[in-house]
């Protein structure tokens, strides 16, 4: 339903009142002139049945639609307290907007699960509506371009507001899953994977490999046989014929060489 439509359909309601039931402006002026509880009270009972049709409008499976129908009879009462009989102007076009931006405001600040700038939001909720509208009128899923001209909106708009529908509602990372053969597959924080450590080591490898290339073949021999290998001092000393004393020069040299072009060659790979 329109807002006009609901507009107009509460003006007919609200011009034919049942006999000793005061009419809604006449009940406006005793509320608002002499804080008449009664007067108050009979505007409420009156455009209730607005207020529900109004609430039916955002129904959806996640939100109870009696929770709905609270927040929009809230909408009503803000409505009835603030609306000024002496304007001329007619209550149900007071009391609609105000129970339709009670219910946007509810949307926005209680029902999603991650926060959403407002515009987004509402472009979300339109589409969503737009969506449903459309899949009835023609019987099949309407296209994002279908959707973006029935909205007057570009297709990159269509698609941050799908977009940011997912954040509408979450799922407990405990939550079970089920397989494509529908058998329960473990919880989804069992599908998340972890950093791989190694992946670390296979980029230094490759910085070191590249480094190796620059230092003296007898350097790279005790760095092999020191790591490699894992022979002590000593025993790298015994196999190349020299002492333990040269061997651990030769380490600290290789080593701090090695350093330099590895920090050399970060360098050039960030620039």
């Amino acid at each position: 339903m329109s807002t006009g439509l609901a507009i107009r359909k509460a003006q007919k309601s609200g011009s034919a009142s049942a006999p000793g039931e005061a009419r809604p402006r006449d009940a406006a002026m005793l509320w608002r002139h002499r804080g008449d509880e009664a007067a108050r009270a009979a505007l409420v009972k009156q455009y209730m049945p607005l207020a529900r049709s109004l609430a039916r409008r955002y129904e959806r499976s996640s939100e109870p639609l009696d929770d709905l129908v609270q927040v929009a009879a809230l909408g009503l009462v803000k409505a009835i307290d603030r609306f000024d009989p002496a304007r001329g102007v007619a209550f149900a076009s007071f009391a609609v907007p105000t129970i339709l931006g009670e219910l946007r405001r509810y949307f926005r600040d209680c029902c999603w699960d991650v926060h959403v700038p407002r515009g987004t939001q509402e472009q979300a909720l339109a589409v969503d509506a737009a969506q449903r509208r459309l899949t009835v009128d023609t019987g099949r899923a309407p296209s994002v371009a279908e959707l973006a001209q029935y909205l007057e909106l570009d297709v990159e708009q269509v698609l941050n507001a799908m977009q940011a529908s997912q954040a509408y509602g979450t799922v407990s990372l405990d939550a079970p899953r089920s397989s494509a053969s529908g058998e329960e597959a473990g919880t989804y924080a069992d599908a998340f994977g972890e950093l791989d450590d190694r992946y670390d080591l296979v980029v230094d490898g490759a910085t070191i490999v590249g480094a190796l290339k620059h230092i003296s073949p007898r350097e790279r021999t005790v760095l092999a046989l020191r790591f490699r290998e894992d022979l002590t001092q000593s025993e790298i000393a015994e196999r190349i014929g020299v002492s333990q004393m040269q061997v651990s020069r030769l380490l600290r040299h290789a080593l701090e060489q090695l350093r330099i072009l590895a920090r050399a060659e970060d360098t050039e790979d960030q620039s």
